[in-house]
C-alpha cells in the first residue's frame, strides 16, 4: 500500500504543496483506494492507474523526469507524508468513505447529488478557501456556432440550432455554490457536467456569452468539484490547519481511524 500510495501522491498533488496538504491528501489515497477495492470492480488487481477508474499513478523514473534536481527533496517530502498518516483512513457508517478530490474550487465545494445524482452525507457542499497561485483559476474558452453545431451533432444531442445562435443557450439553473446544474441548448436540457464535458471546459462554474457567432465559455476553478479541493486544502494548510482539520473540513462528519487492510 504504501508503494502505491506514493505513486498516487506524486500523480495527484504537486510535491511544492504544504506537508499538511500531502498528508491530507495521502490519507484520501488511502481511503479512496481501500473503497475501492471494497468494490471488487476489477477483474485483474483490486486498483488500476487510470485517474479515470481509480487514481492517477507516476513512477518513480517518470517523477525523476518531471522533477529534475528537486527529485531527492521531493520523494522524501511524499515518502513523509505516506509514512507520517501510516494506516489513517476515513470513516463513515463504520466503512471506507469514496474520498473523491479535485484540483481547485470556486468558494465552495459541491454536494455529490448535484453532480453525479447520489446523495452522500459526507460528501456535501462546504467553504473552500482557494489560494491565488491556483494556475488558469479562471480560464476562457471560445467555440465558434458551426463547432458547437458539428459537437451537437456528432454527439446526437438533438438540439435545435438553428436561427440566432444568442438563443441556443438558455438560463442556466444553478447549485448553491454557483455551479450550472442544468442548462438548455437548442431546446435540450443539458447539466453543467455535460456541457462540461462537451466542451472541454475545466469546471462546470462557468457563464456564456454569445458575440458575432463566437461563444465565449468564462470559468472558475478545476475538477468535478466533490470533496477536498487540493489548493483549497494546501491554503488551509499554509494558515496553519492539520491534515486532520483538512479532511474533517472537506467530508463532513467523519471519523478518522486507524487501519490495517485484511489479508
Amino acid at each position: 500500500m504504501d508503494t502505491y500510495l506514493w505513486r498516487v501522491v506524486a500523480a495527484e498533488m504537486p510535491a511544492s504543496f504544504e506537508p499538511e496538504a500531502l498528508r491530507a491528501q495521502a490519507v484520501c489515497a488511502r481511503t479512496y483506494a481501500l473503497w475501492k477495492m471494497a468494490g471488487g470492480t476489477h477483474g485483474e488487481g483490486e486498483v488500476c492507474d487510470r485517474s479515470a477508474c481509480c487514481q492517477a499513478y507516476l513512477t518513480p523514473e517518470a517523477a525523476q523526469a518531471r522533477w529534475g534536481e528537486l527529485t531527492g527533496a521531493w520523494t522524501e517530502r511524499i515518502a513523509d507524508a505516506v509514512a507520517d498518516t501510516d494506516g489513517q483512513i476515513l470513516i463513515y457508517g463504520g466503512k471506507p468513505i469514496q474520498a473523491v478530490f479535485f484540483s481547485s474550487s470556486a468558494a465552495e465545494t459541491e454536494d455529490a447529488r448535484a453532480v453525479w445524482g447520489t446523495e452522500l452525507p459526507y460528501l456535501v457542499s462546504v467553504d473552500s478557501p482557494e489560494g491565488e497561485e491556483v494556475p488558469n483559476y479562471h480560464s476562457v474558452v471560445e467555440v465558434t456556432a458551426e463547432e458547437l453545431r458539428t459537437l451537437a451533432k456528432e454527439r446526437g444531442l438533438g438540439a435545435d440550432l438553428s436561427g440566432d445562435p444568442a438563443a441556443w443557450w438558455g438560463q442556466p439553473v444553478r447549485t448553491p455554490s454557483g455551479r450550472v446544474e442544468e442548462i438548455s441548448l437548442g431546446g435540450v436540457t443539458m447539466s453543467g457536467g455535460a456541457v462540461r464535458t462537451l466542451l472541454g471546459l475545466r469546471s462546470a462554474c462557468f457563464t456564456v456569452e454569445e458575440r458575432d457567432g463566437v461563444f465565449t465559455f468564462s470559468v472558475t476553478g478545476y475538477g468535478h468539484g466533490v470533496g477536498m479541493s487540493q489548493y483549497g486544502a494546501n491554503a488551509m494548510a499554509k494558515a496553519g490547519s492539520t491534515w486532520q482539520d483538512i479532511v474533517s473540513h472537506y467530508y463532513t462528519g467523519v471519523t478518522i481511524e486507524k487501519r490495517i487492510p485484511a489479508e
